[in-house]
């Protein structure tokens, strides 16, 4: 072999080996710089790695999403365990707090805002949790362009959540190619399956793609404008909840009209409902509200413009004071910027000023059913805000053929709720259970996450 060709063959050689070495010193060393030593206040028992940081996703407008990951524990073997994403809603709402503090995550709050205690039936024992607060502005994620929080809305945060994921795998490389589902709640109704579908797209020709997206599952989820409406006016009446006039009020101003961005006639009609519902807590409406707090629910803009976005206020109080306190954020490798606002668990700019809003929702279901993505549909019996009247009125405009005719579920012996298997969705209720399934019910909401990650129908004794 010619001499001159064999040196540039070395050298190629050399530089692909040196290319290589580099990469992966790189995303060991983000690795180790994101990995969570210990977080303040943590039981001592802790058998399982954290990391979290900020992964860039918009270089002009210094727009960065913060995330926060939870392995499962070292003895079920992390690295055999799918990867879950958990997104919230609001839209603007932290999945930090509310996921991962109140919800699946490992930890809750305690009422003093300084200790966290296990949760027996945390999600993290079954998946690989990766909680993403997104858009920026939410939470500790940020831009350095203040307009970019007057401008959000669905499709940026969409393309944001993608970009997050590509870069994020880079670092995290061993998630590459494992199973991967989205999962989120209210407002997330959107965000999960938009997600989706931009991940499923941007898959196509790949045979083994890196973001092995297998499908969805989606809790009390903002669906479709139209039968969202008919199905919240419909459980309000039902539960006696408003008057036959409001009622009559709310059907004639409401139904042709954005959620997102309703009519003035409409907010009458709305403004009517809050009155005669009174000071109740529409998350779960036969739980007592928070004491010695201001009232449960504000004339806010948002997914519901006459509601607070969170559950529990006094859940919500030990979540600010925790993820506010300075030692909290350096071991989370949090607020490096230095925000020129505390930590809160939904943003009232973001929330406030969202821009667009698709109406439904069923278009992208028919495109991702149709491909054989597993979806899974949740929903607590006793919210008020986005109620299993709307998620049953949403499913049925789908108009999908019934495997398994409705049956209800059983967990030792109780009826956990019911449940309707469709060819290419699943929904299941659960009784007893407000907007926030994981926190009202634990067990029967980890019940339905297992079954949902090994693709079997709920127990039916």
């Amino acid at each position: 072999m010619d001499c001159s060709l064999l040196l540039l063959l070395l050298i190629s050689l050399l530089l692909t080996l040196s290319s290589s070495f580099v990469s992966s010193s790189t995303y060991v060393e983000e690795q180790k710089r994101d990995r969570i030593t210990e977080l303040p206040g943590q039981p001592s028992n802790v058998d399982f790695r954290q990391y979290s940081g900020y992964v860039t996703v918009n270089e002009e407008r210094g727009r960065a999403l913060f995330y926060w990951l939870v392995e499962s524990p070292t003895t079920r073997d992390p690295k055999s365990r799918p990867l879950v994403l958990w997104l919230n809603g609001g839209p603007g709402c932290s999945s930090v707090a509310y996921g991962g503090a109140e919800e699946v995550g490992p930890f809750r709050v305690g009422s003093d805002g300084k200790t966290l205690h296990p949760k027996l039936y945390a999600w993290n024992k079954l998946a690989n949790l990766l909680f993403l607060e997104s858009p920026a502005g939410v939470g500790f994620s940020y831009t350095n362009s203040s307009s970019d929080l007057y401008t959000t809305g669905d499709q940026r945060t969409a393309e944001d959540s993608y970009r997050f994921l590509v870069n994020w795998f880079e670092r995290f490389p061993q998630y590459k190619h494992r199973d991967f589902y989205i999962v989120g709640e209210s407002y997330a109704g959107h965000f999960v399956p938009q997600l989706s579908k931009l991940v499923h797209e941007r898959n196509k020709g790949f045979k083994n793609p890196a973001i092995n997206l297998k499908g969805f599952m989606v809790g009390n989820a903002v669906t479709d404008d139209y039968h969202d409406y008919i199905g919240t006016f419909e459980y309000w009446w039902n539960h006696g909840l408003i008057s036959d006039s409001t009622y009559h009020q709310l059907k004639t101003a409401c139904y042709s009209v954005s959620s997102q961005h309703p009519s003035l006639q409409c907010m009458e009609a709305l403004r009517s409902a809050e009155l005669e519902q009174g000071n109740i807590d529409p998350y779960s409406i036969f739980t007592k509200p928070c004491n010695n707090t201001v009232q449960l629910k504000s004339f806010l803009k948002g997914r519901y413009p006459w509601m607070s976005r969170a559950y529990d206020p006094c859940t919500e109080r030990y979540s600010n004071v925790y993820f506010n306190r300075v030692e909290v954020q350096k071991a989370l490798h949090a607020n490096v910027t230095r925000l020129s606002y505390p930590w809160k668990s939904c943003s009232d700019i973001v929330g406030n000023y969202w821009t667009d809003s698709p109406v439904s929702m069923l278009p992208i279901y028919r495109e991702l059913i149709a491909a054989g993505l597993k979806i899974w549909v949740f929903s607590g019996d006793t919210d008020a805000v986005v109620p299993i009247t709307a998620t049953r009125y949403s499913i049925d405009a789908l108009k999908l053929a019934t495997i398994t005719n409705w049956y209800p579920w059983y967990d030792h012996g109780k009826v956990g709720g019911w449940s309707q298997v469709y060819k290419g969705l699943t929904l299941v209720t659960v009784t007893g259970a407000g907007h926030e399934v994981p926190l009202h019910r634990p067990r029967q909401a980890f019940i339905i996450f297992r079954a949902f990650l090994e693709n079997k129908p709920m127990p039916m004794s």
